[in-house]
């Protein structure tokens, strides 16, 4: 089977709201490597939950979300939050808190951040209780560029499977959302890269730009996984709007090591790897001839800037070179939603 006919096979899964990674895996393996990559570890993301410690030991909380674990007889195990059983779910939300916002709310919050942005109500839709009507016109730039628009950093905080980034689908209710109905912060830059851009050269370095441009982090490996998936489907969502055919393996890719880099696994209130953090066995002896145990400074005091643990590291893709997430958000170089 050539890349194409791969690609148009990987399509049609984008119209269900599940994520499949044996499509994925089928489609090229080292693009389903990228979305389970760690780039600040080097290694494969962790599970960080327990709901999936009845398959076996490697699925246990600390373990890494390998390949072989996720596909063939296991393809069905991860699931988006709409598809997993109730006890689950409340399982999720007493241990790690974790509640999805319905696409409406991510709406509201995301016109709200653009109402400052545009310094104007109402650009990209209209708000109907708990809908919305799209605004076709094309979207006014006045006193910033639309390029300012794109490039404009965002990231999204503990992103779950990143419905303010990316809105394939209600994660509350588990609804497809329609391509020119779409709300999430990287799915209005799309629109205003088809808006403006006219070469194909010209809107595939944009929409770079753009997915180079919004950040997540999230704690539980499967989440993040599936918001990776959601990003790189996102893209071919986009690519064959415009293009009416199915981008490469290469392009698909590029794009995958950007998503590897921005959505990233991290301890939100550490800064770091979870679990990283430890105890250190000090080699000198206390006065009683016992080893004394370092514990973790910043896990003792709660500050941020003293844990031992693994501190997650992003791309600044200005000048491409890595930086502490910790020091970038100091700086101001990112922005919640």
């Amino acid at each position: 089977m050539d890349d194409r006919n791969k690609i148009n096979n990987l399509s049609a899964i984008f119209e269900k709201v599940d994520t499949l990674e044996d499509r994925i895996e089928e489609l090229d393996r080292e693009i389903l490597e990228l979305l389970l990559f760690d780039q600040t570890s080097k290694t494969n993301i962790l599970w960080c939950t327990d709901i999936y410690s009845k398959y076996g030991k490697e699925y246990g909380f600390s373990k890494s979300i390998k390949i072989d674990l996720i596909t063939g007889k296991n393809g069905n195990i991860i699931k988006p939050r709409n598809q997993k059983n109730l006890v689950e779910k409340k399982q999720r939300i007493k241990n790690n808190g974790e509640v999805f916002t319905p696409s409406w709310t991510c709406n509201h919050q995301n016109n709200h951040l653009d109402d400052e942005w545009f310094g104007q109500k109402n650009i990209f839709n209209y708000e109907i209780f708990e809908s919305w009507e799209v605004n076709t016109s094309k979207i006014p730039f006045v006193l910033k560029s639309w390029m300012d628009y794109v490039t404009d950093i965002r990231l999204e905080i503990t992103c779950g499977e990143a419905p303010y980034v990316i809105s394939r689908y209600d994660t509350f209710s588990g609804r497809v959302i329609g391509l020119n109905n779409r709300i999430g912060l990287l799915d209005r830059k799309m629109r205003v890269i088809n808006e403006n851009v006219k070469s194909n050269q010209e809107w595939l370095d944009w929409a770079k730009k753009a997915f180079q441009s919004v950040y997540g982090y999230e704690w539980q490996g499967d989440s993040l996984l599936i918001a990776r998936e959601n990003l790189l489907y996102t893209f071919i969502d986009y690519y064959k709007s415009r293009f009416k055919i199915k981008p490469s393996i290469k392009i698909l890719k590029d794009i995958s090591n950007i998503i590897s880099w921005n959505f990233w696994q991290m301890d939100g209130l550490k800064g770091v790897i979870p679990l990283s953090c430890n105890d250190k066995k000090v080699v000198q002896m206390d006065l009683f001839g016992e080893e004394i145990t370092e514990k973790c400074l910043g896990c003792e005091t709660q500050e941020m800037l003293k844990h031992n643990g693994l501190y997650c590291l992003i791309m600044n893709w200005n000048n491409n070179k890595t930086e502490k997430f910790i020091n970038a958000f100091k700086k101001g170089g990112v922005k919640g939603d």
